[in-house]
């Protein structure tokens, strides 16, 4: 076997030596993030309210605490909702969606005060109602309602149909006393449920039919804006079908506003105007129906959308497949949340978490590969 031959020293070419990595300091790099987002709210706050919004949410956040000291001081805490913001036009629906635990119905729950939020505002038709206490809220309550996931376990066992929608009805002065059983067979008749219902119980009707007294319940106080918290989940899907058309039905005849929660990214591509996507807790997209079906931006987005089934079976579908489980929101990851799944995260994403910001018209993302294209 011939020698290796070797060339001269003064030949050989000098290798370069490897770009020194960057090393990151997280709790200089977190520092540096709070002190801008701190900055970035007294703007924001500063900053008029949009006349024409039906809704608007700045940098809302929702924590619940998980250990205190004997004095009451919060050592843990559960971070369920973090800095989301949004704004929603009369007559929009904006879908919400994202993974079980990811804050979706929380953040619902804080919008309308069920929820107190830790910190943010909500400003709603105009008005600040961040910090409005409950005889405040009295007043707007008949304007923000509320569809819960569960039919069954959401309407009271010993009322009767007529009993529940007539409560709201009388307790806002809705309509005159005397008027209140023609208004409500009135709503039951929009909402597709009988006269004769009127009498009956809740055990006594599907589930389909339940979700139907619900949805008449929440819009008999005549609300501007509804919260539909996941609303056909627990429905068969030739049942969602007909739920869904009814809500949009209503929301024309109405002028409704919703916030359409849901796992079911083909429902929320049927009913919405507006998306977005949170994570942990946090928004990582946000823009209009078209924009964010058609140029996705943030990887959690295209691994959602790669999981939607296709109706023919001979096309081959590329999904994207996350590895782990979603982090416990009590101790969230350090830089990007969604670094310890994303297929494509660099060293970058596990020490500093990226900004939020607008790519496009109406297009927000939180991503740090955006930001190297």
């Amino acid at each position: 076997m011939a020698d290796e031959k070797t060339l001269p020293e003064e030949e050989q070419v000098a290798t370069p030596d490897a770009a020194p990595s960057v090393v990151y300091d997280d709790a200089a790099e977190e520092a540096k993030f709070m002190a801008a987002r701190k900055a970035q709210i007294e703007e924001d706050r500063q900053k008029p309210f949009d006349p024409n919004a039906i809704l608007e949410v700045r940098h809302l956040r929702k924590c619940f605490p998980l250990k205190k000291t004997m004095t009451g001081k919060v050592t843990q805490e559960l971070i369920a909702v973090d800095d989301v913001s949004f704004k929603l036009m009369p007559g929009e629906t904006l879908g919400i969606v994202g993974e079980s635990g990811c804050g979706k119905t929380t953040m619902g729950r804080a919008i309308l005060k069920l929820h107190q939020p830790t910190s943010g505002q909500i400003i709603f038709d105009g008005k600040d109602i961040t910090d409005y206490k409950s005889a405040q809220m009295r007043e707007i309550r008949k304007q923000m309602q509320i569809i819960f996931q569960d039919p069954y376990s959401s309407l009271p066992p010993r009322s009767t149909v007529g009993g529940i929608l007539s409560e709201p009805v009388e307790v806002h002065n809705i309509v005159p006393k005397a008027q209140v059983k023609d208004y409500v067979l009135e709503l039951m008749d929009k909402c597709g449920l009988r006269d004769y219902y009127y009498e009956r119980y809740p055990h006594e009707f599907s589930g389909g039919q339940r979700q139907r007294i619900c949805i008449a319940r929440a819009l008999s106080v005549n609300p501007k804006l509804v919260v539909c918290d996941e609303p056909v989940s627990a429905l068969d899907v030739s049942i969602q079908a007909q739920i869904i058309n009814l809500l949009k039905k209503l929301q024309q005849d109405m002028n409704l506003t919703y916030i359409f929660i849901s796992h079911d990214l083909s429902v929320v591509k049927f009913i919405s105007d507006k998306i977005g996507v949170m994570y942990l807790g946090a928004m990582m997209e946000y823009g209009n129906k078209k924009d964010i079906f058609e140029n996705p931006l943030h990887p959690y987005t295209k691994a959602l959308f790669s999981a939607i089934p296709h109706p023919d079976p001979s096309v081959k579908m590329q999904r994207i497949a996350l590895q782990g489980d979603i982090p416990s929101p009590a101790n969230p990851p350090k830089g990007c949340r969604f670094h310890t799944r994303c297929p494509y995260a660099k060293e970058i994403c596990k020490h500093v978490t990226p900004n939020y910001k607008e790519y496009e018209e109406g297009h927000f993302a939180a991503c740090h590969l955006l930001d190297e294209e």
